[in-house]
């Protein structure tokens, strides 16, 4: 994906998108270091964008893996349905539709626990009360020893995360524009 289309995706929407450029391939590789491919039975994706962590996650995904992702915008969930193969990515799923749906499709697809949640929300831009029902969502998703793995550019929301999760570390990303901070999230009281 152009940085201009990516652009004219932030101008039109900036709560959605959240970023002016794509995340980096740093990032990417991050977000995805601590997941347990081979024993993980499913991994969900909120806010797929340009398929960076996408493409991570396909990269090292076990084939009896499912592995749902969720994109609202049209424009991006289009262009990553083209340069992904679908077909020949055994149990993946690219999902045009809201997170707030999760449930619906993982009981469509016969999914009965989660072991990854990944998020490029912006939960910094988006209104407390999606960030809200999203994170209720996923603390109810997540089994015992699942982990929801977010990014901010702050740690301005940390007290937030921490209201749904009793357990979260983080990294700093400086190859990244701007440099920005990996949470993982668990709860230990499951």
């Amino acid at each position: 994906m152009s940085y201009l289309r990516f652009i004219y995706e932030y101008v039109k929407n900036p709560r959605n998108v959240g970023a002016v450029v794509p995340s980096s391939d740093a990032l990417a590789k991050k977000m995805v270091e601590n997941i347990d491919f081979s024993n993980a039975r499913c991994i969900v994706e909120y806010g797929a964008g340009t398929g960076v962590f996408t493409k991570k996650i396909l990269e090292k995904k076990n084939n009896n893996t499912i592995f749902l992702s969720f994109e609202t915008n049209e424009k991006f969930f289009k262009i990553l349905k083209d340069q992904l193969s679908i077909e020949e990515n055994n149990n993946f799923v690219l999902i045009n539709d809201s997170v707030e749906d999760v449930e619906k499709y993982l009981k469509m697809y016969n999914v009965s626990s989660v072991d990854y949640i990944i998020s490029g929300l912006p939960f910094t831009s988006l209104p407390k009360n999606i960030s809200d029902k999203v994170l209720t969502l996923t603390k109810k998703l997540l089994q015992d020893k699942a982990e929801f793995i977010t990014f901010q550019y702050t740690l301005v929301k940390m007290n937030f995360f921490k209201q749904y999760f009793d357990n979260i570390s983080y990294k700093r990303v400086l190859f990244n524009i701007p440099p920005a901070y990996v949470l993982r999230c668990k709860n230990l009281d499951k």
